[in-house]
């Protein structure tokens, strides 16, 4: 466990899935809405749909944030693979986001990696790069009706 000042870091029990994933589409709605087509925006909501989340939580291991009880904050790993880092977004800009990561990647090197991989959300580019990571390529989905979903690949060599 690990706490930023009163937030503690811990990791996801299943009963976490609800409050999990209304933060995610809670975040989504705010960050992506206005950046993303809307087929892009119920992409990402089915990606990380409560399905999603306990499938995660099964292959690797899923982080939850709490202030006051409340879930503020979230992340995973699955294998070297960072995925749904997501803070609510009246939470953003006070380290939560960086101190999940600093969490996640701690944990994969104690797995033995020597690296890990993202994908990269067109409002979360500047965020990660702060964090060390190398933007690889541009990438692009095709979520349908002419719609597609923007991001990048990305990794960071952990020491």
């Amino acid at each position: 466990m690990s706490e930023r000042e009163d937030v503690c870091i811990r990791e996801f029990q299943e009963n976490d899935v609800e409050s999990i994933a209304r933060l995610i589409h809670r975040t989504i709605d705010v960050c992506y809405t206005n950046v993303y087509p809307p087929r892009a925006v119920e992409f990402f909501k089915s990606f990380h749909s409560r399905d999603g989340i306990l499938d995660r939580s099964k292959k690797g291991v899923i982080l939850v944030a709490e202030h006051n009880e409340h879930v503020i904050g979230t992340g995973a790993l699955v294998e070297n693979e960072i995925y749904g880092v997501f803070v609510e977004p009246k939470m953003q800009g006070h380290g939560h986001g960086r101190a999940i990561m600093h969490e996640l990647e701690t944990r994969a090197i104690a797995k033995g990696h020597s690296e890990v991989a993202l994908s990269v959300s067109l409002p979360s580019r500047k965020f990660y790069e702060g964090l060390g990571y190398e933007i690889l390529q541009e990438a692009h989905l095709d979520v349908g009706e002419g719609q597609q979903l923007d991001f990048w690949k990305a990794k960071k060599s952990l020491q």
